[in-house]
């Protein structure tokens, strides 16, 4: 293996909000357990939003309090305004674990600001700057996804330039990194490439991450595109999980499995299991009762020949 790329597992929380089948709380803690499991070291774990609005994330609390408290995983909740970030304090009071992180969210258009979270585009910049450093204050670490980052359902195509803007004025808060979010699945290799160039450029010293969804089938072109521009991190949803509520059309995050393969095939390392992996999304399929998006956990990793197969 020649690099590295931490792997972020994002299906607990963005892979189930927007899916129609409820997982239980139990179930989301084997999903975040068997994920663990295969290797993975960095999760989602929920959302803080309103149970009316995203159902699916009404039990956060409760899953949060059934973590295991490990010191080599962390355990990141999506915030998206301040009462959230409350509600993520919340959850380590009186010595518990809780999060280790708040996920903040900026959104890079207005009409889809609003839908999701109440707030203009600038708002939710002023917003999450302001959660950052409350964060940081509680000795939680922080971080901040501008989301729509190549393009609005709304509004159409973003400008590049809004974006950059929007990761040099978050940078001031001095998060832990920033993500750049293909929300919609509307990116391209050679849009990501001048973007994350353009905000390495601009912020030499700020880690990135990058999430990317595979609507229109540009997902995992988009995260190699990404790494190969310096991107660190990479978010994935085991089988494929995901959407917006508030995004029409914005389909399953790229398959963590598929990801793995496509990462170990291009000799990089991960430190995550890729058959433990394979496993998890196969469960998960039992739960959804329906084929998740997701490749390899259907067609499973390199094939091994007969004959090796006999000796091992």
């Amino acid at each position: 293996m020649t690099s590295f790329v931490e792997i972020l597992e994002v299906g607990p929380r963005d892979g189930l909000q927007n899916e129609k089948v409820v997982f239980s709380t139990a179930d989301k803690l084997r999903m975040i357990n068997g994920a663990i499991a295969a290797g993975v070291r960095r999760l989602e774990v929920a959302s803080f939003v309103h149970p009316k609005r995203v159902p699916q994330m009404a039990d956060a609390e409760d899953v949060i309090a059934g973590l295991e408290d490990r010191e080599d995983v962390t355990y990141i909740g999506l915030v998206l305004n301040k009462r959230g970030l409350l509600r993520g304090f919340a959850t380590r009071e009186g010595g518990k674990r809780g999060i280790d992180e708040a996920g903040c969210v900026a959104i890079a258009s207005d009409t889809f600001a609003e839908k999701n979270q109440g707030q203009t585009s600038a708002e939710s910049v002023a917003i999450t700057k302001d959660m950052i450093k409350m964060a940081k204050a509680e000795g939680m670490t922080a971080q901040a996804t501008i989301s729509a980052s190549f393009g609005c359902p709304f509004e159409g195509r973003v400008d590049p330039a809004r974006v950059i803007a929007m990761a040099e004025d978050i940078a001031e808060a001095d998060p832990r990194e920033i993500a750049i979010a293909d929300t919609i699945g509307v990116g391209s290799p050679k849009r990501v490439t001048e973007l994350i160039t353009a905000i390495r450029e601009r912020l030499p010293g700020m880690p990135l991450r990058a999430h990317f969804h595979n609507t229109r089938n540009t997902g995992l072109a988009n995260a190699w595109a990404a790494f190969e521009a310096g991107v660190t991190t990479l978010d994935a949803s085991v089988a494929g999980l995901g959407g917006c509520p508030f995004a029409p059309k914005a389909t399953g995050n790229i398959g963590t499995e598929d990801l793995l393969y496509l990462l170990a095939e291009s000799d990089v390392n991960t430190g995550v299991d890729l058959d433990k992996m394979i496993d998890l999304a196969r469960w998960v399929e039992g739960v959804l009762g329906r084929t998740p998006p997701a490749m390899v956990s259907q067609a499973g990793g390199f094939p091994i020949p007969e004959t090796e197969q006999q000796t091992v």
